[in-house]
């Protein structure tokens, strides 16, 4: 919005020319989204804990797990809330919110977050435990996927192609199969956040460092001198993502200022659902589909696990992990919760560097 506002005037002004510069304008978003949160955090937590919308521990899928999460009960919960509205604002406040791109990435993110705010309002209001049924988030998933996927590969200007990191010059068309990758890639984004929202700051701390990565890999996406040194697809037009992927990493640092160990909000499923599927939607606009493996290891271990576990005990009768998510196992196994965040958080670090080497080993 201060875009179109300001920036015509720099022809008067030289000052505002400054709003021209993606990286002044992605900065600024950070800071907005990072202050919005800070700001208003507060008030939101009281409120959430007056209308007594809190976490629910249930002592019957684990007694153990109860146990050792009993002292999270009644803990505000659907702060995701706090998080969209603040990367939402951000986002329309510095980038040009008419670029196609950006567009696409709020509208997806805003879809998740009224799937998982219905979820979170039958389990919260409704009192229903299982909140919205899997067939239910899933038809909602993938009805995103097949619009995204359907406008990507009727779009002129997008590639069917997967590159494969670490190589340059090799990579596969899968064609009208694209929409269906696409598909897979949101439901499986989205889901893995969710699946890995279990621990104070584990989903909010391993998202930044995954925005952080894409906020990088947007800018180069849209910058053709870049883009051409490092041999990466050059999307026009995709570098105002860079401004979408700051405030979700500013909106992200302020809401872990909340939700850090001991948490006095979590994110609920408004909040994971629509991060997940944010990152799944900017990899597949900029064209790094596969970087996701990467950058979100976190995220795929987690969802292995639960689909090993699942899989394993259907099969066999037994268990692979003492209890799925992968987090929760290495609970059972003795690890206090702040030591399983702390690594999960290195890990998820190392992960979000070996992403940006990508670009320079092919």
């Amino acid at each position: 919005m201060l875009y179109y506002l300001l920036y015509p005037l720099h022809n008067a002004f030289s000052f505002f020319n400054i709003f021209r510069y993606i990286t002044f304008r992605a900065a600024m978003a950070t800071l907005t989204a990072f202050a919005l949160s800070l700001i208003f955090g507060p008030a939101i937590i009281r409120l959430l804990r007056s209308l007594k919308i809190g976490e629910h521990i249930r002592k019957e899928e684990s007694a153990k797990l109860y146990d050792l999460h009993s002292n999270k009960q009644d803990t505000p919960t659907m702060g995701g809330l706090m998080i969209l509205s603040a990367v939402i604002l951000s986002t329309l406040l510095w980038s040009e919110f008419l670029n196609k791109y950006i567009l696409l990435a709020l509208l997806s993110t805003i879809w998740l977050g009224i799937t998982g705010f219905i979820d979170d309002y039958l389990k919260q209001i409704k009192k229903k435990s299982k909140g919205l049924t899997a067939t239910a988030k899933f038809t909602s998933q993938i009805i995103l996927g097949l619009v995204v996927g359907l406008i990507l590969y009727l779009s002129p200007q997008h590639s069917t192609k997967i590159d494969l990191p670490f190589f340059k010059d090799i990579w596969w068309d899968v064609g009208i199969f694209y929409v269906l990758f696409v598909i897979i890639v949101i439901t499986s984004t989205s889901n893995a956040v969710n699946l890995t929202d279990g621990l104070d700051g584990l989903a909010i701390g391993t998202v930044i460092m995954a925005a952080l990565s894409f906020t990088i890999l947007s800018y180069i996406s849209g910058n053709i001198r870049f883009a051409s040194y490092l041999l990466v697809p050059y999307i026009k037009g995709s570098g105002e993502l860079t401004v979408f992927c700051a405030s979700i990493f500013g909106a992200g640092l302020g809401f872990l200022w909340f939700n850090c160990y001991p948490a006095s909000i979590f994110m609920g499923d408004v909040g994971s659902l629509a991060l997940g599927g944010a990152l799944g939607i900017v990899a597949l606009l900029i064209k790094k589909e596969l970087l996701l493996v990467i950058v979100g290891g976190i995220f795929v271990l987690e969802a292995l696990s639960v689909i090993l576990q699942i899989g394993s005990f259907k099969l066999t009768k037994k268990r692979i992990f003492k209890i799925a998510p992968l987090h929760h196992h290495f609970q059972f196994l003795g690890w206090p919760e702040s030591k399983v965040i702390v690594r999960f958080w290195i890990v998820a670090g190392l992960l979000a560097l070996l992403t940006l080497v990508t670009l320079k080993i092919r």
